[in-house]
């Protein structure tokens, strides 16, 4: 039997609520790890083992963020009509798939346009992956603890998502340093295979809609916080994408704890601030976020040593770390409950919609200003994020404003 898809909270603690969450989003860690592990390899391997430019390296990464974008509004409305138990299985059989085609990539390592043409279909499903899997997982873990825990939930799964990102970055370097790509995509295939494994022995949970809202009134509703996101995620993309590169035009070594110390100020600052959203609210929150990101963004341009870098990058995490969750909180609760997982999934399409057009347009402006222009270019795009932010909070009446926070 289905577990039920609201149970009575108010007799669970805390931290039983907290363990039923993280016992759904280990999924989406799963899912995040075999997203992290290439992410500080495949740039590189484009660029100089098969020989293509920035742009093609910027875009075998950037493949996945668009795999993603168009797959979003099947993951939220399937995990809506047939529980999020079988999307979130769906979504880890793409990551699995991602590893066997990078292996398939090895075969054909002597033509490199065969091997591109592999790793982008391993990119294409890894990045459908992604969206039925965290999708899925997030709307799991709501189903288990309840709505009233939207902001815990998806605060929680960025605690998860940039948790394995920071493992993975540079176990993945590890990882290739010993066995190459072919132990990298096994551990991948080995990653995904266990988390389905233990989903499948997992009890599922029913789909709850009844109606469904067109999409043109759901994306509506979602559009002004999707954008301020689209346009806040740029920081993340370009460090995510190409911070290895930066590092070597620099002459610089230890890239990919730059990736570790962006995803540690993430997740610390989920942890040390939990209820600061409940707090203040989500749009204040989200300003607040904005200036701390435009900041890391300077530092990471004017940096003149590695470890400055890798100080922008942990205060760019900083400032990235509750834009999600903050901006999300305010926008999930604009549609019904049985929609949810729609809003959640349009919400998000708008995170893969910026890291989708960051790495192929900031592969573009470095060819033709070089890469450090892509830092103060994002930090721009930031701006443009907390001048929207702070037009809607000065034509949002404060009792709203508070109500439409006040169940996070």
């Amino acid at each position: 039997m289905p577990e039920p898809a609201s149970p009575d909270l108010a007799a669970v603690s805390p931290s039983k609520t907290t363990l039923r969450i993280l016992s759904i989003l280990v999924f989406n860690f799963a899912n995040y790890l075999t997203i992290g592990l290439p992410l500080a390899i495949l740039p590189g391997y484009v660029h100089e083992h098969l020989g293509y430019s920035a742009f093609w390296a910027g875009l075998v990464i950037s493949l996945q963020y668009f795999a993603t974008l168009l797959s979003r509004p099947y993951a939220g409305r399937y995990a809506d009509k047939i529980g999020p138990k079988r999307v979130v299985m769906f979504g880890l059989s793409g990551c699995l798939l991602s590893g066997v085609f990078y292996l398939l990539a090895l075969g054909f390592d002597a033509s490199p346009a065969v091997s591109l043409a592999l790793l982008c279909a391993g990119r294409i499903l890894l990045g459908a992956g992604q969206s039925f899997a965290g999708t899925g997982s997030t709307l799991w873990g709501i189903s288990v603890v309840g709505s009233l825990h939207i902001g815990k939930v998806i605060s929680w799964s960025g605690v998860v998502t940039y948790g394995a990102m920071a493992i993975g970055a540079p176990l993945g370097v590890l990882i290739f340093s010993l066995g190459g790509l072919t132990l990298l995509s096994a551990c991948i295939i080995l990653v995904a295979l266990a988390a389905l494994i233990t989903a499948w022995r997992k009890p599922p949970v029913t789909g709850t809609a009844s109606t469904q809202i067109p999409f043109r009134q759901v994306l509506g509703k979602i559009l002004p916080y999707g954008m301020m996101l689209a346009l806040a995620s740029t920081g993340f993309g370009v460090i995510a994408t190409f911070i290895t590169l930066f590092y070597a035009a620099k002459g610089w070594t230890g890239a990919a704890f730059s990736l570790t110390f962006f995803s540690v100020a993430f997740v610390g600052m989920r942890l040390l601030l939990p209820n600061s959203i409940t707090r203040f609210g989500g749009l204040q929150v989200a300003l607040a976020c904005f200036v701390v990101e435009i900041l890391g963004l300077i530092m990471v341009f004017f940096a003149p040593t590695a470890w400055a870098a890798m100080a922008g990058a942990f205060i760019t995490g900083v400032g990235f770390s509750l834009v999600y969750p903050a901006l999300g909180v305010v926008a999930v609760k604009k549609l019904p409950q049985e929609n949810q997982g729609s809003a959640l999934a349009t919400y998000s399409a708008f995170l893969d919609l910026s890291l989708g057009i960051t790495g192929p347009l900031a592969g573009v402006l470095m060819a033709q200003a070089g890469i450090d222009a892509i830092y103060p270019g994002s930090a721009l795009l930031v701006f443009i994020a907390m001048a929207l932010g702070l037009r809607l909070l000065l034509r949002q009446p404060s009792p709203e404003t508070s109500a439409s926070v006040s169940n996070d």
